[in-house]
Parts: structure tokens; sequence; C-alpha cells
């Protein structure tokens, strides 16, 4: 039975990186790996070209039937002056609304051939391998109110409001036990219940949850500010973090940086379990941005988007012999010293987005 992976490659850099899954999605159908029905869509600055929207209803009727969406990225600053409700990031924000997308998975894997292409000295990072699971779809982005006002005396004042319920913290709780149950059993909860009613709430939760269902997985409760500081000074010591979608907003980007490049790092946003065919809505992304700065010029990483591929394969698709292939493709390419410039260190040779793609593609295709 066919699967339908609907693509979304958006602006910048999003169709150079997206051109080189394309081509791995073709070989798995070619060689019968796989049978995947592809379709691709408009997001953001393309799609208000387009349609004066950030995303068209039709295509959003196109994503809500598919198994998977790949995305690339969106935004720019040709589309800084549109109107705030059809910026282009707001394409991105309705389709983890709609789709109901809570659980953003976004993983800091600090590979072994780019320990010297962190900030951080090789012994701090090396080795590192840290799972974010950030709430997405609650919190400060889409809490209400949010405005910005003018009070009688003139002056403005804006207001962005945190709001979490019970039920929307116990199942993103849910799924970092779940996941941590898979890797090291060790789940850090990170909030700010020192300061905020909120953090009061998720700790609450979170200590409920895993006493009645997960007492065997081993949680720390870790203050938002702590656990960044912990980051820099410590990163391997974390396994699974949970956090709200604002504190994993900054605290996954963090955890990025500590790999050398965000151009690196892949990250998979998923749905609640439908209780009759056990499937998720899924969305997978590259966790960097559009990057205006290059794009048009074929020198841009596409491993964060080959392996958000790989995520696919392995959530979406349960491949698991695959993804596992696929990452190990792109940790072979690394090794044997392949670098696009956001990874090579100073005076190394450096190889565009198609070369590093094909390298990726050949090593995949070597494995079976």
């Amino acid at each position: 039975m066919s699967k339908k992976l609907f693509l979304l490659p958006g602006d910048g850099i999003g169709p150079e990186i997206m051109a080189e899954v394309k081509a791995i999605i073709d070989w798995m159908n070619s060689a019968g790996l796989a049978k995947f029905e592809t379709d691709e869509g408009l997001v953001g600055g393309a799609a208000y070209d387009a349609h004066q929207v950030s995303i068209s209803e039709g295509d959003m009727e196109k994503a809500m039937a598919a198994d998977a969406i790949l995305f690339g990225a969106v935004g720019g600053p040709k589309w800084d002056k549109v109107p705030y409700e059809h910026r282009p990031e707001a394409g991105l924000l309705r389709l983890r609304k709609d789709l109901d997308l809570f659980a953003n998975l976004r993983p800091a894997i600090c590979y072994p051939a780019l320990a010297d292409a962190s900030s951080l000295k090789r012994e701090v990072v090396e080795g590192l391998d840290i799972l974010i699971v950030r709430e997405l779809t609650g919190g400060t982005y889409f809490g209400t109110p949010k405005e910005i006002v003018t009070l009688e005396n003139g002056d403005k004042r804006a207001v962005d409001t945190q709001v979490y319920t019970t039920p929307e913290i116990e199942r993103i709780a849910r799924v970092a036990f779940e996941l941590a149950k898979t890797r090291r059993n060790h789940v850090f909860s990170s909030e700010k219940h020192n300061v905020m009613r909120s953090g009061v709430l998720w700790k609450e939760v979170v200590t409920r949850v895993h006493a009645e269902e997960y007492a065997d997985v081993q949680l720390t409760h870790i203050l938002a500010d702590n656990c960044a500081m912990q980051l820099v000074r410590n990163p391997k010591q974390f396994d699974v973090i949970v956090t709200d979608n604002l504190f994993g907003d900054i605290l996954s980007d963090a955890a990025a940086m500590l790999t050398g490049s965000l151009g690196m790092l892949p990250s998979a946003s998923l749905g609640a379990e439908d209780a009759k065919t056990g499937s998720r809505k899924a969305l997978y992304e590259p966790v960097h941005g559009s990057a205006p700065d290059i794009t048009g010029k074929g020198v841009a990483n596409p491993i964060a988007m080959i392996g958000s591929l790989a995520m696919a394969l392995r959530y979406s698709f349960g491949m698991i012999e695959e993804a596992n292939k696929l990452e190990a493709a792109i940790a072979k390419v690394l090794a044997d010293g392949l670098r696009t410039g956001d990874i090579a260190a100073k005076g190394e040779a450096t190889v565009g987005t198609k070369d590093m793609g094909a390298a990726v593609l050949k090593a995949f295709q070597a494995s079976f």
C-alpha cells in the first residue's frame, strides 16, 4: 500500500535541500524499498506570492490527508512587510495547530567527525545525544490575549499569555517518558515553577504522570534557566528534556549549536495517535531557517533535511532499518571528510548541496 508524502519546500534554501530528499525518495521507490506517493505545495512567502496567504486551503487539505509532511523552511526579508497574520511563519504555525502537532522532537547529536566544529571543547560534546521534547501547540505562542494596546496616556502595552491545561501537559509528558524508555531512561522536565504559575502546574502534572505510569523511568526536575546553563557546562548529563513551547524553542536552539551547526539537525512534530489506526499526523523539518543570504548559491547543507526524512521513516512509516541506514550514511559521509561550508574548519575543502546530497544517497544505496 502506498504512503502519501506531502512536500512543502517553502522559501530560501528550502527548495534546494528538498531536491536532495526527493532524489532519495525516488531511489527508494525505484529500488522497491518503498511506495511513496508525493505531492508538492506552497508555504510561507512562496504561498503569499501566489495566493496572498501563508498556506492555501487546498494545500491545507493535502496536508491533512498526508501520511507525513516534509517541510523545508519559510521566511526572508522579501516578506518583512506583509500583514502580520500572513507572515511566512504563520503557515507553519497553522500546520502545527490545525494538525494538532503537539510533540516536537528535536535531537542534538554530535557526530564524532564534527566534534571540533562545536564552539565547546571536544571532550564536552563528543558523543552528545540529547532529545528535546517540546510542547508545540500551547503556551505563550498560542495563549490569548495576545495583543498590543494603547493606554490612555499614549503608552503602549504588549501582552502574551502563557496557558497550559492538565491534558496538554499529560500528553507531552507521556511522549517524553515513552521515548526515554527507548534511550537511556532519564527524563529532565524543565520549567520555571519558582516564578510562573504555569510552571507550578507543569511540575505537578509531570510528577503525577511519572508516579502513576512511568515510575521505572528516572525523572529530574530542572529550572529552565539552570537547564540552559547546564547545556553549556555539561550537556552529556542529559538524555530526554521535556519542556514547554517557549523554553523548548530556546533550549533546543542552544542544544543544536552544541553540535557545531544548526544545518545538521532534523526535527519531528507529531500529533496524537489515532485510536483505530495507530497512525499520527506528522511534520518533519530541519531546525535551521531559510538562510536567504545563501539562497540560490548551491552551498546549503542538506543533511538536516535528509535527517528529517530518516525521522519520517522511523516515526511515521515504521521503517526502522531504512532510517538507521540513512542516518549511518550521513555519518559515513562525514567520516569520509565531506563538508559543506557551515561545518568546515578554516581552510578545509567544501562541497555544495548537490554533491553532499549525492554522497549521502550513494552511501545509503551501498548499504542495501
